[in-house]
């Protein structure tokens, strides 16, 4: 892993949630409809290169150059991974921590 990318907050109202951020000084990076009726909505703040998403889970996905072999090195120290999902925006291998939170590696 070599950076923190997107941080996922969890939310009741993504419109709402939408508004709050955007007053703080948030600005959209991208919405876009995506699977089963949801709607990947993407804030950063003005020159920063760590985004927030606002969804109905939460997690941290963190950036990697080489994804097959991070999830290799992961699995020979014990920890249990996800398949790796081809999307359009890239590839995701999925882990939780020892208490549920969700981490997730992507290549671009």
């Amino acid at each position: 892993m070599k950076a923190i990318e997107i941080i996922m907050i969890p939310v009741a109202d993504q419109q709402k949630a939408k508004e709050f951020y955007m007053k703080l000084g948030f600005e959209i990076i991208a919405e876009a409809p995506m699977e089963h009726g949801q709607t990947w909505i993407q804030l950063g703040l003005p020159g920063q290169g760590v985004t927030i998403s606002l969804a109905n889970f939460q997690g941290i996905i963190c950036e990697t150059d080489d994804i097959e072999t991070e999830v290799k090195e992961l699995k020979e120290k014990g920890i249990t991974m996800g398949e790796i999902d081809e999307t359009p925006w890239g590839r995701f291998a999925w882990l939780k921590d020892l208490d549920g939170n969700s981490l997730c590696l992507h290549q671009k």
